[in-house]
């Protein structure tokens, strides 16, 4: 299987299934062929764009999940596979019977690895941690001194100047920043109902109005993949780049990318993947920690495609 992002953004496109392949018509274009099994992602970005009833059915039979986006090319709405893993019903209920104390051992280890991977972005892009690194071990059970926000003031400020603000409500780079958050999240909450998980059931985030709790959890350490591809693409373009231009291309590919995970490079797929998998062994009682990303691997870096293809953007494959 290759993990592949498809999104559709510009062209009004015709979704069908032809033989266990995607079909993807499009005016005066002759039609293009996917197999199902290759699709990890479809973003309907598109007003116009249509699809059918088996498009959706089969792309979750194959475990894959379908984004949907408002007029400002932002997802607002996610369809996830239902039936993730045999015996997932025993794993729910071993999520809900997971310890306090543990689960505050768990956010523990999710914001000392994300502190790390901002730390590591930091000495990347600016040659210093400005202090983030030392902050890692006065992370508490639970954070709760929250450390988190600590770090989170120092690293924006280092990576996008001293104006800069976190605004989810904002456009610009905040948008930007945004969708690539989404389609993160999106990638999260697919690994989590392969490992038989509940994406709802999290460790810390316990928003009773938000459907993806435990993705919002275990995706943490991996935000630096997307601050990273917006902050370079902030420095080649003369505006301000913005999720309705082209930018929304090198944040998808930068989700398209490898990085270090247990001294070994590995697509981000199968990053959090791993990541969720090491949870419900952590759940079930036969594992002890959670397997994060430990560093970035840059394109240059990587000696082939290792089973993974660039998204459709704007209606071009």
């Amino acid at each position: 299987m290759r993990n592949r992002i498809l999104e559709f953004s510009h062209s009004a496109v015709r979704l069908s299934i032809r033989h266990g392949q995607l079909v993807i018509h499009r005016p005066e274009i002759a039609d293009m062929l996917i197999p199902m099994s290759d699709v990890a992602v479809i973003i309907a970005a598109q007003p116009q764009m249509s699809y059918s009833q088996a498009v959706l059915s089969e792309l979750l039979a194959h475990g894959g999940i379908f984004l949907i986006c408002n007029q400002q090319r932002m997802p607002v709405g996610m369809l996830l596979p239902l039936g993730g893993h045999g015996t997932q019903s025993a794993y729910f209920r071993q999520q809900v019977e997971l310890s306090q104390p543990r689960q505050k051992q768990l956010w523990k280890a999710v914001v000392q690895a994300k502190i790390a991977m901002q730390a590591m972005l930091l000495v990347r892009e600016t040659g210093t941690d400005f202090g983030l690194t030392r902050l890692i071990s006065a992370v508490r059970s639970g954070d709760s001194s929250n450390v988190e926000a600590t770090a989170a003031v120092r690293y924006w400020k280092a990576l996008f100047g001293p104006e800069f603000r976190r605004d989810r409500g904002s456009e610009g780079l905040n948008g930007l920043l945004n969708y690539g958050y989404a389609v993160l999240r999106a990638m999260m909450a697919r690994a989590i109902c392969a490992a038989g998980l509940h994406p709802t059931l999290g460790i810390h985030h316990c928003n009773q109005y938000n459907a993806w709790c435990l993705a919002d959890d275990l995706m943490e350490p991996y935000r630096p993949v997307v601050d990273r591809a917006v902050l370079q693409l902030s420095r080649v373009v003369e505006q301000e780049p913005d999720v309705r231009g082209p930018g929304r291309q090198q944040v998808l590919q930068a989700l398209l990318g490898r990085v270090d995970v247990a001294d070994q490079s590995w697509t981000i797929f199968d990053g959090v993947q791993r990541l969720a998998q090491s949870l419900r062994s952590v759940v079930c009682g036969f594992g002890v920690e959670l397997i994060f990303p430990e560093g970035f691997v840059d394109a240059a870096d990587r000696a082939a495609d290792f089973g993974v293809q660039c998204h459709v953007a704007d209606g071009d494959v």
